[in-house]
């Protein structure tokens, strides 16, 4: 029975236990604190662990032949939402000021469009893509965190670039590949894990999000967010269809705010000093669209995968 559900909604592998977590995040926030195996598993600090492993199986399963396809699927992602996050930012910017418009600041808009969520986009891949669009996340850990969004405002050479951070997202994979590559048996072993995660991964990614910031960030945190699916999303597939030649799922699952975008607006008031009047409601406008998108996100790229095609249905219809 709770199959058949899951199975009905859309992405709901993911989706339902991810907004389980973000339920009980929200109004039972301490019975996810209770220590031991329990906080280890269902609350936002498995989610590390869950990814990693995720990380590892997928690595398994990747030869060193198909490298090529995944720095050019992940390359198209990142670099499309880069440019459609600062184009939009800055002509806000340019026109508006720094204030932005209709109280939607400038230094929101460039946080929340150039960072993606590459967590909830490898929950999705797992589900609806294949082991190539899955290794693209390596790439888009480049744009979780401050380094995009301070390029885009003209500070790049401010920028503290967290290489050590990079190159941990990256490990796991490695392993996992030359694991993989050496031993054929162990890819066969160890792939099925990777599917197993996806709605623990779901679930420890909702206990790190709060309802509430919806309300904090008002109506401009969710047109904020909605502008990250929808204007950022559009661009994203469209490259993706174009340039990539691909059914354009992938685009949607980067049309997310990623989580750490929240603190995004600090380090470049910290950086800048002229953009540190607006951090704030920059912050709430931001933690409003990482809530926005993580829950439409997921909705988009499951129609468009049924509509469009993706890995699983195609190879379901066969």
């Amino acid at each position: 029975m709770i199959m058949r559900f899951l199975r009905k909604v859309p992405a709901g592998m993911m989706i339902v236990p991810l907004l389980i977590g973000a339920f009980m995040n929200t109004f039972f926030p301490e019975a996810l604190k209770i220590g031991s195996f329990t906080t280890a598993t269902f609350s936002s600090a498995g989610a590390a662990t869950a990814m990693g492993i995720q990380l590892f199986c997928l690595g398994t399963t990747l030869q060193l032949k198909d490298m090529p396809k995944v720095v050019k699927r992940g390359g198209i992602l990142l670099i499309s939402k880069f440019i459609i996050g600062a184009s939009i930012g800055i002509a806000v910017g340019k026109i508006f000021g720094l204030a932005g418009v209709m109280g939607l600041t400038t230094l929101a808009i460039i946080s929340a469009v150039t960072n993606s969520n590459g967590s909830v986009y490898l929950a999705l891949m797992k589900t609806y893509g294949d082991t190539t669009d899955c290794a693209a996340m390596a790439l888009l850990a480049l744009n979780d965190g401050p380094l995009l969004t301070m390029i885009a405002l003209g500070a790049s050479g401010l920028a503290n670039i967290p290489f050590m951070a990079l190159i941990a997202t990256v490990i796991p994979i490695i392993v996992g590949m030359i694991v993989g590559n050496l031993d054929k048996e162990t890819q066969t072993f160890f792939e099925p894990a990777g599917n197993i995660l996806i709605p623990f991964v779901g679930l420890t990614l909702g206990a790190g999000i709060n309802l509430s910031n919806v309300i904090k960030g008002g109506l401009p945190g969710i047109v904020l967010g909605l502008i990250s699916v929808f204007v950022g999303g559009a661009f994203i597939v469209f490259c993706d269809r174009i340039i990539g030649r691909r059914p354009g799922y992938a685009g949607w699952a980067v049309a997310t705010t990623a989580g750490n975008a929240v603190a995004v607006p600090a380090a470049i008031g910290l950086v800048d000093p002229a953009w540190a009047p607006y951090v704030g409601e920059a912050t709430t406008q931001v933690a409003a669209a990482v809530v926005v998108t993580a829950i439409i996100a997921p909705l988009m790229t499951n129609w468009w995968a049924n509509k469009y095609g993706c890995p699983k249905f195609d190879s379901e219809n066969k």
